[in-house]
């Protein structure tokens, strides 16, 4: 029986790797151990629902935060990804069987949670004819029945080895936010993200908005892999090329010595020039910070969003 807890069998592409040297953190990277009583409380929500999440999974330096308020992001389609990328904690291989059962679950514990803004994700799941993308639509309209008053964020797969229809069973079941990540700038392609493809992936975040413009898009990077802010520039003109919406940029946390290296820590000054920047090439809503992931604080910036876009409205 497989072991997810020992490395070399969570990442057995990772296994021959040379060990990368992993730099000391500096202080503004830190976060304390998740100790609060909330936090061990939706812990507890989610074993009883036996539910997967990109919190724990992808090892997130906010989980204690994020849970600590009762907000967690919810991994589908299990937490086996069929994809090896050289930046990610989640473990890779054959994954198991769907569960039918697994919308039901979510949506019970959405509403268990009380949650106003829920962020839905994934594995990638390249053994599927339709990537997984009926079961976010089944998920999407459970969460709807039990929570019409849930905003639904979902953070998709690229849906590379699929047909067209599959982004459209997704935006036809319409989540409020469409997020899809770029992870990285186009060069750094082949050694951190290698199964997928940098403009594939630009063009489904296209592709979603053409097929409902009114949907918010989201896309994200990590920064500290090798980039140039001249490449990070590029991404974002990309992005909004696109008309992504909604930007997102962190500091990229090295999970073992078999993953990525990192090629430098960025500081907060840069995150913050990168944030002007980003709003001033049009982007409604920019996150920009160290610890800043896709989902953090995921709520209140889709209230921001929201709000950014009325105005916009509002001045045309």
């Amino acid at each position: 029986m497989r072991d997810l807890k020992i490395p070399a069998e969570r990442h057995p592409e990772k296994a021959h790797r040379a060990d990368q040297a992993q730099p000391k953190k500096p202080d503004w990277i830190r976060v304390k151990a998740p100790t609060s009583a909330g936090y061990k409380e939706t812990r507890d929500i989610l074993r009883t629902n036996k539910l997967v999440t990109v919190c724990e999974e992808a090892g997130c330096p906010n989980v204690g935060e994020c849970w600590s308020q009762g907000h967690a992001t919810m991994m589908i389609m299990g937490e086996i990804c069929t994809r090896g990328c050289s930046f990610c904690n989640i473990a890779t291989g054959r994954p198991d069987a769907l569960d039918l059962f697994e919308p039901g679950r979510v949506a019970h514990a959405v509403e268990t949670l009380g949650l106003k803004h829920v962020v839905i994700t994934s594995v990638d799941r390249d053994d599927l004819a339709d990537g997984g993308a009926e079961h976010f639509a089944q998920t999407i309209r459970a969460v709807r029945h039990r929570s019409p008053g849930t905003t639904i964020e979902i953070l998709t797969p690229d849906f590379l080895k699929c047909a067209p229809e599959a982004v459209e069973k997704v935006v036809e079941a319409r989540p409020d936010v469409f997020n899809h990540n770029l992870e990285t700038v186009p060069g750094l392609y082949p050694s951190v993200r290698p199964g997928a493809r940098y403009f594939h992936s630009l063009r489904l975040l296209q592709r979603v908005k053409e097929l409902d413009p009114a949907m918010f898009t989201k896309s994200g990077i990590m920064v500290g892999l090798g980039e140039d802010k001249q490449s990070v520039g590029q991404v974002m003109d990309d992005m909004r090329a696109a008309d992504v919406d909604f930007l997102t940029i962190g500091q990229y946390l090295q999970p073992t010595p078999k993953h990525h290296r990192v090629d430098r820590f960025v500081t907060p000054e840069e995150f913050g020039a990168y944030e002007k920047a980003a709003f001033g090439k049009g982007f409604l809503m920019v996150s920009a910070t160290p610890l800043t992931r896709s989902s953090y604080h995921a709520g209140e910036d889709f209230a921001r969003l929201r709000a950014a876009r009325l105005e916009k409205l509002g001045r045309a």
